[in-house]
């Protein structure tokens, strides 16, 4: 793992003593523009992560703003790569010197969904927020708006027409691709599953509806399990896999529509020889890429995390230096497909 850069590292690139930049990071007076407007700019090249952006307005002229983001699944690589690309969004937004304030919720009970972006809001102008749908949850973005912080909805449209807007994908036609593509591979009389997160997710079951359906017109031989629900959890899903391989001896495929990918590729991996069992997931990430060049994925479907954070950040940021007045906003990107050839 890479070092943090030291005191001794940003006077070096900065061109000035470790006493002007210990003033600078610790925000001490007696500094000229000059010597902040370049200890700021070897901060960022080095990564050196400052306690805030006080002087940038000082030097810039551009506004402070911060921002709430709250996410889930902290231990899960897709979510870390969440919060490095929100970070660089707000990094590179040239109107305003955002800080983030990005949290992750405990839990997918409502209760500590709706606790961390009551947090989020009590910091942020504006907030955008991975959370299931629940009635609680409308009733909180409503309340937020109006005291005046909307609240965005990531990935899983949770605030519906109550939120500012919805920035992810077109769950269904994710599900579409997956169900076309298991038709694809499973040209013959066959069984396949289907995973969920949960009832609570319906950007989830949007996803399990697409799947169906392109089943149905493009590979009507082939049948589907009942639903499993794997909490979005890599135990769960292990588990999972390995019972319904267990009870289906004809199972050819499964489709996980939410987290909890890396149980089920563990799972093949320990049962199946690579190509058996034909595994679709969602988001590209060490073990997705892995078992796509080892053929036991056979497509992933991701979701385009920097465009998706470039676009927030610029309409949080015109949210929240606006008049107050927040349209309704959805924004739907291309997924993006990735083969084993791809790797």
């Amino acid at each position: 793992m890479a070092q943090r850069p030291t005191l001794q590292d940003l006077a070096l690139a900065a061109g000035v003593g470790v006493a002007t930049v210990d003033r600078v990071v610790n925000r001490r007076a007696n500094v000229s523009q000059r010597s902040i407007a370049r200890v700021l700019e070897a901060a960022r090249h080095l990564g050196y992560p400052l306690p805030d952006h006080a002087w940038e307005h000082e030097v810039t002229g551009k506004p402070k703003l911060a921002l709430g983001f709250v996410l889930h699944k902290p231990s899960q690589a897709f979510y870390q790569q969440f919060d490095i690309e929100i970070r660089r969004a707000c990094d590179a937004q040239t109107r305003a010197a955002i800080t983030p304030h990005i949290e992750f919720s405990s839990s997918q009970a409502p209760d500590d969904f709706a606790t961390v972006i009551r947090s989020a809001a009590a910091t942020g102008k504006a907030v955008a927020a991975t959370a299931i749908n629940h009635p609680m949850m409308t009733r909180l973005v409503d309340e937020l708006a109006g005291q005046g912080v909307p609240v965005f909805s990531l990935l899983n449209d949770f605030a519906g027409r109550a939120g500012a807007g919805y920035f992810g994908l077109d769950n269904i036609k994710v599900g579409r691709l997956a169900g076309w593509m298991m038709a694809t591979q499973l040209q013959r009389p066959c069984r396949v599953a289907v995973m969920v997160g949960g009832a609570r997710w319906h950007g989830q079951g949007l996803r399990e509806t697409g799947f169906r359906t392109a089943l149905r017109e493009h590979g009507p031989q082939i049948s589907v399990t009942d639903t499993s629900v794997n909490l979005e959890t890599r135990q769960v899903t292990y588990e999972a896999t390995l019972d319904l391989l267990q009870r289906h001896g004809d199972l050819a495929g499964i489709y996980v529509a939410g987290g909890g990918m890396e149980g089920a590729i563990a799972a093949l991996r320990e049962a199946r020889p690579p190509g058996k069992v034909a595994l679709i997931v969602n988001e590209l990430t060490e073990d997705s890429r892995a078992a796509l060049a080892d053929r036991y994925v056979t497509m992933v479907i991701a979701t385009p995390l920097q465009a998706l954070c470039a676009a927030l950040v610029e309409t949080m940021t015109d949210a929240a230096l606006g008049d107050g007045t927040v349209r309704h906003r959805t924004t739907v990107f291309e997924p993006q497909i990735y083969l084993p050839e791809s790797v």
